[in-house]
């Protein structure tokens, strides 16, 4: 009996170990909306060129996964599965550690391309962490209480993009709080990264002593060859865009062209990946189910205008109609943003529970805005005057109308909520200031919920393929590279404030989704509203 509390008390400790991961992926995501706006001042960038944090960062992302999914074709073995998924957490955190130690000569030499190099780094880690963790967690306890255990993992993930932005604003700025970035010594940052060193690698080393369950996956994995060739065109799509710069200088031609052209060969290439497998089916794997391929470019759409609202925000309230904001003073916009897909996820986390529909209903209208009290207080602490949010709670109250609406249904959700999403985003582009401001953070909200509703249509019916099919819904990441890049570009040709149309778009396929998606499943004899979402991303 003393064995069995022993190890249940280990499992305990890994799991608070394991949440911390969780927290890596969320603190270093939102902080970027603080380092973006700074280096694009630091280094007199463009700002396409500041969207290359993102697009090496969400690349590394995409980059890892396309790794791992070809050397396990080649060698016909899942190489994860094989070294196991507690391995695998400690390799991928090894592998940031790397990149952000590596941060620190890139900062001291004062090279922008290192310092992208260091973040893509850092991203290659988190890729192979991201798909060895969510499974990891389920297995350190009964299977009946995995769910809350990822919900636990997603409340510290969301805590994290909340923290985040707060924390690399001190970091850099300090004191000199009314400074420009061009001001402060971008040096300043170095410690953060030290420490983030240190706990990548406490983390590793915690894990590689503890006495932990060796998890694998029995699932037998089926090769689909013609799945080979539309990745590799999108891998080539990222690379253009990286490309897009020298090219112009070879070719004469746009870098702009070259970006919104890589864009196009992404859609281009699902769309026809998927008409050919449904001329012939075979070879294709999971790419053969239509739900399948729409919510590739779902989730692609979906993390591209979630991380690209907030990314091209700081060049946005650095305009005179938006207050002229300096680079010092945007953290609480940021962290309002991030927090507000806290307040989305924390609510949509009450459905979890087994309680009563009266207390369920009680919970979706308190849950939000305790946490928009986290998000106050949070800001607080730091010395920011929190009087400008408080007109937030009524963009609040907005969505957990959506909520009720939506009635825990995935299609509804994600419908309701793009529409919410457009709403926003039109009110933001024909308004300024605080309104504008409020507008587009509440993308946030909008975007909060999305994730579980997109990856439960998306596999829903595929059966042997649904882990291959989650495989490349993650390598679809890949839009938080992609979209922020090609909004910047749009903002350096036609301004900031009008580059918001981008997100527009995105919304507006994410309700055709919806609708499409729906008529699919019900042509194969699914009941669209007795869907259960999936966990959060």
């Amino acid at each position: 009996m003393g064995n069995l509390n022993q190890t249940n008390k280990t499992y305990a400790s890994a799991l608070y170990t394991l949440v911390t991961v969780f927290f890596f992926w969320g603190f270093v995501a939102a902080s970027n909306g603080i380092f973006i706006p700074f280096c694009k001042a630091h280094f007199d960038l463009t700002q396409f060129e500041s969207q290359l944090i993102d697009f090496t960062f969400y690349g590394g992302y995409f980059i890892g996964s396309l790794i791992l999914y070809f050397a396990s074709q080649l060698l016909k073995v899942d190489i994860l599965n094989k070294i196991g998924f507690k391995n695998g957490i400690i390799y991928g955190l090894v592998i940031s550690a790397i990149g952000s130690i590596a941060m620190v000569p890139s900062v001291n030499i004062g090279s922008f391309g290192l310092i992208l190099t260091s973040f893509f780094i850092i991203a290659l880690g988190f890729s192979l962490q991201q798909i060895a963790a969510n499974p990891f967690a389920v297995a350190l306890g009964t299977p009946e209480t995995g769910a809350d255990r990822l919900n636990l993992a997603g409340g510290v993930n969301n805590f994290g993009s909340l923290l985040g932005p707060i924390i690399v604003s001190i970091v850099l700025f300090g004191t000199a709080a009314g400074a420009e970035a061009a001001q402060v010594e971008i040096t300043a940052i170095n410690s953060l990264y030290y420490i983030l060193t240190g706990l990548f690698i406490a983390v590793a080393i915690f894990f590689s002593v503890s006495k932990l369950p060796d998890v694998r996956s029995n699932e037998t994995v089926e090769a689909s060859p013609r799945t080979n060739t539309p990745l590799l065109v999108m891998l080539l799509a990222f690379i253009l865009i990286l490309a897009a710069h020298p090219l112009e200088s070879l070719t004469g031609i746009s870098a702009s062209l070259y970006v919104y052209f890589s864009l196009v060969i992404i859609v281009l290439t699902l769309f026809l990946s998927f008409s050919a497998s449904k001329k012939n089916p075979e070879g294709w794997g999971a790419m053969k189910y239509p739900q399948l391929m729409l919510g590739m470019l779902a989730i692609f759409t979906y993390v591209g205008v979630e991380v690209s609202i907030q990314s091209n925000f700081g060049a946005l309230l650095h305009t005179p109609e938006f207050g002229s904001y300096p680079e010092a003073t945007i953290a609480p916009f940021i962290s309002l943003y991030w927090g507000s897909l806290m307040i989305g996820r924390w609510t949509g986390a009450v459905s979890v529970f087994n309680i009563s529909k009266t207390a369920k209903r009680i919970l979706t209208v308190i849950v939000p805005f305790v946490a928009f009290g986290v998000i106050l207080v949070s800001n607080h602490i730091t010395g920011t005057n929190i009087d400008m949010m408080y007109p937030y709670a009524i963009c609040v109250a907005i969505m957990i109308l959506g909520f009720f609406y939506s009635q825990e249904k995935p299609a509804r959700t994600l419908a309701t909520f793009s529409v919410l999403g457009v709403v926003a985003m039109v009110i933001g582009l024909l308004s300024s200031g605080d309104l504008a401001i409020y507008a587009f953070i509440s993308g946030g909200l909008c975007c909060s919920i999305m994730w579980p509703s997109i990856f439960s249509l998306s596999v829903t019916g595929l059966g042997k393929y649904t882990g291959q099919g989650s495989s490349f819904l993650i390598m679809m990441i890949l839009g938080g590279a992609i979209i922020p890049p090609v909004q910047g570009i749009f903002a350096d040709n036609s301004g900031i404030h009008k580059s918001y149309f981008i997100p527009v778009i995105c919304f507006i396929y994410l309700l055709f989704f919806a609708w499409k998606v729906s008529k699919e499943l019900k042509k194969q004899g699914f009941d669209v509203s007795e869907i259960q979402t999936e966990g959060e991303h």
